[in-house]
């Protein structure tokens, strides 16, 4: 068999629920709910870290985000380590190497210096598109798309911004749209002639906040028809009070059933048009010839709480911020699925082992290919995920999470304990009726920290 391409995608705040789900009669998903049956889809995959950074600079290295150093959105790189990323691994082994979308990854050197990449695209290069096709994306004030919030920054409560949960529609035709830019690059690299295998990395913005998105998508789910979960705007029995004083609860603060309604329809519609320039990139994969050597991976950062617990965006750990989707398609892969926990740190060691490639380092996941190619089972393990704040160390939290329970660690606060298995909405915190199963899980996560440089006092 010729060497594998790959052809690695990622978007941003997407949830695992997407994948399948069908909302206000739409399929949200077809394009990788194709894709998802013609391989693997891991249905419990879960997030080292529910922020942008963090998550991505632990896919790329294989290393838990207190080992490689970036434990927030550390911009400047300022605390990055010298870990080899997977596109220098694929660049060393002469493959053709693309980026196409968010730069999200701190490595030091930097990935533009480790790796000399045939074709490159961020914002930078999509707001040069926009001017030269005179799109004014200035012309609305994006400051009613921020909500100011009080952060905890290295223990100051500092007054900041974040993305609220406004909604609307972006006034310019839809080929202009910053993932729709972000597919045509990817589509003219797949377009390329070229005589060694290529890698291409497409990472999307959406359905990252703002919520502004153009038509047809900004009309596609109805409000009203939209099923949403039963614990929108609802807080769990025994939550830590520190939970109140975060991040993602002061941005669902005073929103009523119907405004939530609304942002689902926004993220859902983001997600949708995000969905379909997969579809356009695939289907350019198809034109090629190649699709039958080419290793296809799906995934995202973080989900989203979307009102769920009464908390917006991401960076705690409940279910709809940590857990995400993972697709696996290609040579050599079965159809399945999979629901044994798994984590993205697996994904390195695993492509890795799937393109016959060795690391120098050991890695903190392992590869998946056994289950794969054969569907042999995978090891029951535990899956930890952290958090450690966002532009600096602020709200700290740790998180164990097994086949049935999930256990959350905050230095300042109370414990929580979910069983996964009888309370999938994690709405009952039984930390105070397990205390037994509470010490066995904390101990997991202290030598598990431990091993990777964490300085949370366990």
């Amino acid at each position: 068999m010729p060497t594998p391409n790959l052809l690695f995608l990622a978007t941003d705040h997407q949830r695992a629920d997407s994948i399948g789900a069908v909302q206000a009669g739409v399929e949200v998903t077809p394009n990788l709910n194709r894709l998802a049956g013609q391989g693997t889809h891991f249905q419990r995959a879960y997030t080292t870290c529910p922020l942008c950074v963090p998550a991505r600079t632990a896919i790329a290295t294989g290393k838990y985000p207190t080992r490689n150093g970036v434990v927030y959105n550390d911009w400047k790189g300022e605390r990055a380590g010298d870990h080899k990323p997977l596109h220098q691994f694929l660049a060393e082994a002469g493959y053709d190497v693309g980026h196409i979308g968010v730069d999200h990854i701190r490595v030091t050197p930097s990935l533009r210096e480790r790796v000399d990449f045939s074709r490159w695209a961020s914002n930078s290069e999509y707001n040069k598109f926009i001017a030269e096709k005179g799109i004014d994306d200035n012309s609305v004030d994006l400051n009613r798309f921020k909500r100011a919030i009080t952060e905890n920054q290295e223990g100051e409560h500092t007054s900041v911004s974040y993305s609220n949960t406004e909604t609307a529609v972006w006034p310019h035709p839809e080929e202009f749209f910053l993932d729709s830019f972000y597919g045509h690059q990817a589509i003219e690299f797949l377009q390329q002639e070229r005589e060694k295998p290529f890698a291409l990395f497409v990472y999307f913005w959406a359905p990252h906040p703002p919520l502004r998105l153009p038509e047809p998508y900004a009309s596609l789910f109805a409000p009203d028809r939209i099923d949403i979960p039963p614990n929108v705007d609802q807080p769990a029995a025994g939550e830590p009070a520190n939970r109140r004083r975060g991040i993602a609860a002061q941005l669902a603060e005073g929103l009523s059933t119907e405004d939530w309604r609304r942002v689902w329809a926004a993220h859902l519609g983001l997600t949708h048009l995000a969905d379909a320039v997969v579809g356009r990139i695939l289907s350019a994969l198809n034109a090629t010839g190649c699709r039958d050597e080419t290793l296809v991976l799906f995934t995202t950062d973080h989900g989203d709480h979307l009102g769920q617990h009464r908390m917006y965006q991401k960076m705690e750990m409940y279910e709809q911020a940590i857990r995400i989707p993972l697709v696996l398609s290609g040579p050599e892969i079965g159809v399945q699925t999979c629901d044994t926990p798994v984590s993205h740190l697996d994904l390195l060691p695993t492509l890795l082992d799937h393109l016959g490639l060795e690391s120098p380092d050991p890695l903190d996941g392992i590869s998946l290919r056994p289950f794969l190619e054969s569907g042999a089972p995978l090891p029951e393990r535990s899956i930890f995920s952290q958090y450690s704040g966002n532009p600096v160390v602020g709200d700290l939290r740790r998180a164990v999470i097994t086949r049935r329970h999930k256990y959350v660690y905050d230095p300042d606060d109370n414990p929580e304990l979910y069983d996964l298995e009888t309370d999938p909405l994690e709405m009952h915190n039984i930390a105070s009726e397990e205390p037994d199963l509470v010490l066995q899980l904390h101990e997991e996560c202290r030598r598990w920290g431990e091993a990777r440089g964490d300085w949370v006092a366990f």
